[in-house]
């Protein structure tokens, strides 16, 4: 594996374990948090698999952009596409007033970070 594959890989686990902290925490959880940790996680796996093809890719947060310059060498990931474009608005959306996350949200964003991390690690060997 490529060293900035395994920095790319060892950051989303970064944000995969924040996400789940945050998911554990009995009082004031962070709902925006938990969503954007989230998309983070997605967002960083999805470059992992890139870079380690050798694709390049932009300073880009959209999740389906990413995606669809993956699917020529993960063509089954079509299938989480509506997972990675619920997760993509969370890069941004909540990181500034005017909108919030709420339980339900946070909950959605984590199963779908979730099934899709399964199978970037899968992907990556790992």
């Amino acid at each position: 594996m490529k060293p900035i594959t395994l920095e790319w890989i060892n950051k989303a686990e970064g944000d995969f374990a924040m996400m789940e902290r945050e998911s554990r925490a009995r009082k004031n959880r962070n709902y925006d948090g938990i969503c954007f940790h989230a998309q983070q996680c997605a967002e960083k796996y999805l470059k992992a698999r890139l870079h380690e093809a050798g694709l390049e890719f932009k300073k880009i947060h959209d999740l389906v952009a990413l995606l669809e310059k993956t699917l020529d060498i993960e063509p089954m990931w079509e299938i989480f596409r509506e997972h990675l474009a619920y997760l993509s608005d969370f890069a941004v959306s909540f990181r500034y007033p005017g909108e919030s996350a709420d339980q339900d949200m946070a909950l959605e964003s984590r199963k779908r970070c979730r099934v899709f991390r399964i199978a970037a690690r899968d992907a990556l060997g790992i």
